[in-house]
């Protein structure tokens, strides 16, 4: 995604990168971070819906060489402390940007979960994973309500430029509770509503920082982490 994407499709899993929302779980205690900031009026519908079914566009978008300088996704993948064995879902991912560097990190024996709404991208995903040789990939067809995603076994969910793109957030995000283990997270990558971040949607479909916090919090979640690595999106790691 150049001047970057807005994502994915009217998804409550939708992409541009995807989708990178993640961290996962290490094994190890992780404390809180101190999250008192109060939570905004209640509103957690989508900013903004699109069409993806052109694929071909949204390849020229989301690929983009360029955007490689900022989104960082090596650098993202390390930070999820990752490990072989894992299951890893990428949800709204798109055309699949995020897919080799998570596919490496879990290695022959972890899955990635590639999750999309968009039949037409879920072509693209499976015909990628066939062209990269990516065999621990399962392209998945979501609802746009429901990730479909098995009960209690994902390690990390990684949600890239893609939660502006889901109604009901809450509901949704404690849906996808029942999808991870015990000691699962999701981690959101998305772009700051910020003016002076040109890259990236309009500002009036992108989501303030704290009302993510805060609409994770309603759905049962803690903030554990925010790595500062990037330099037009917050990155936010729930447990």
């Amino acid at each position: 995604m150049t001047s970057a994407p807005s994502r994915r499709t009217r998804f409550p899993i939708l992409l541009a990168a995807s989708v990178v929302a993640l961290m996962c779980s290490t094994g190890s205690a992780t404390t809180p971070l101190d999250d008192s900031t109060p939570p905004p009026h209640r509103h957690d519908g989508a900013t903004t819906h699109h069409s993806f079914e052109d694929v071909q566009h949204w390849v020229e978008v989301f690929d983009d060489p360029a955007r490689d300088a900022w989104q960082k996704p090596a650098e993202v993948v390390q930070a999820l402390r990752i490990r072989p064995g894992m299951r890893i879902a990428d949800l709204g991912a798109g055309t699949g940007y995020f897919i080799r560097y998570l596919s490496a990190a879990v290695a022959e024996n972890g899955t990635v979960f590639a999750i999309e709404v968009e039949p037409n991208l879920l072509v693209h995903l499976r015909q990628r994973a066939e062209t990269e040789r990516t065999r621990n990939v399962v392209p998945m067809l979501a609802s746009a309500d429901n990730p479909r995603l098995p009960g209690g076994m994902i390690d990390c969910v990684l949600i890239v430029d893609t939660l502006h793109h889901i109604d009901d957030r809450v509901d949704y995000l404690r849906r996808l509770r029942h999808a991870l283990r015990r000691d699962g997270r999701v981690a959101v990558i998305d772009f700051k509503k910020d003016a002076a971040v040109t890259v990236g949607p309009p500002l009036e479909h992108r989501l303030d920082r704290e009302q993510v916090v805060a609409e994770f919090r309603r759905a049962g979640y803690q903030l554990v982490d925010a790595p500062q690595m990037l330099p037009y999106q917050y990155f936010l790691i729930f447990r």
